[in-house]
C-alpha cells in the first residue's frame, strides 16, 4: 500500500524544493521534447513552437493557478498572499489549458500561423505533460478519493483511500498513445487536438467522481461540469471539422 511521501525534495540554502514543482517542470521539458520531434508534420518549424511556448506556458500557469483559486477561495481567506505560493500546489488543469488555448488562439492570429495545426501538435505532449505532473499530487498528498480496502490504496487524511491522480496518470498515458496512433493518419486538421479534449474529459469525469477533495459549484463537481461540456462541445466541433473539410476538400493534416 501506498505510504506518505515528503513533499519536499531537497532544500537549497534553507529553502525547499517540492517535489511538486519538480513533477510540473518534468512534465513541461518532456511535453517540449516530444512535441519538438513532431513539429515537420504540420509544418511548424521548432522556432515558431518555441515562439508560441514561451507565451503559452506562462499564461497556462497563470490561468491554472486562477482557475484552482476562483473554486477554493475558502483557502486563501485567511492570508491572501498564499495566492501566490506556486510552489505547495494547487493548479487547475482546465483553468491551464483554457488560458493556453486563449494564448494559441491571439498567436496564431498575429502570427498567421494555422490554430488547428499548431493544437494538433501540441495535444500529444500536451496530455503526456498533465500525466506526469500528477504525480505532484501524490508527493502533496491530495486529490484523492473515497476510502476503499483496495491494495494499491493510498493513505491520507486519516485513511485508505483510492489514489485518483494515479487513475488519471494511466488514463492520461492510454489517451497519449492513442493520439500518437491517430496522428499517423491523415484527419482533419484539428481532430487530433478535439479528441484530446473529449478523451482527456471522459476519463477525468469518472474519476473525478471518486474524489472528495474536489471543488463543488452547487451539487455538482466544477471538474465534472466542465468535462461535460468539453466532451459534448468536442463532439459537436469534431464533426463540424470534418463538415467543412468535406465542403472544401481540404484541411487536412500533413
Amino acid at each position: 500500500m501506498w505510504m506518505n511521501p515528503n513533499p519536499v525534495a531537497f532544500t537549497i540554502f534553507g529553502a525547499p524544493i517540492f517535489w511538486y514543482g519538480i513533477m510540473i517542470s518534468t512534465g513541461m521539458l518532456v511535453a517540449l521534447l516530444v512535441t519538438l520531434r513532431r513539429t515537420s508534420r504540420y509544418g511548424i518549424t521548432e522556432d515558431r513552437l518555441i515562439s508560441f511556448l514561451l507565451w503559452a506556458v506562462p499564461a497556462a500557469l497563470v490561468g491554472a493557478r486562477i482557475g484552482f483559486v476562483i473554486f477554493n477561495l475558502e483557502l486563501y481567506s485567511h492570508n491572501w498572499l498564499t495566492v501566490f505560493a506556486f510552489r505547495e500546489g494547487g493548479l487547475s488543469i482546465h483553468g491551464g489549458v483554457f488560458a493556453a488555448i486563449l494564448t494559441g488562439y491571439i498567436y496564431t492570429k498575429r502570427t498567421n500561423t494555422d490554430f488547428w495545426r499548431l493544437a494538433d501538435l501540441c495535444a500529444p505532449g500536451l496530455i503526456l505533460g498533465q500525466a506526469i505532473g500528477r504525480w505532484g499530487n501524490f508527493f502533496n498528498q491530495e486529490a484523492y478519493g473515497v476510502e476503499t480496502t483496495l491494495p494499491w490504496a493510498m493513505y491520507i487524511a486519516g485513511a485508505w483511500r483510492h489514489p485518483t491522480f494515479l487513475y488519471e496518470f494511466i488514463w492520461n498515458m492510454l489517451v497519449f498513445a492513442f493520439l500518437l496512433y491517430k496522428s499517423k493518419k491523415r484527419e482533419v486538421d484539428g481532430s487530433i487536438f478535439i479528441r484530446y479534449l473529449i478523451w482527456y474529459s471522459a476519463g477525468r469525469y469518472f474519476i473525478e467522481g471518486l474524489r472528495v477533495d474536489s471543488p463543488f459549484w452547487g451539487d455538482f463537481r466544477v471538474a465534472q461540469l466542465i468535462s461535460l461540456v468539453l466532451i459534448h462541445g468536442g463532439l459537436i466541433l469534431l464533426w463540424w471539422r470534418k463538415r467543412q473539410a468535406n465542403k472544401t476538400g481540404g484541411g487536412l493534416a500533413i
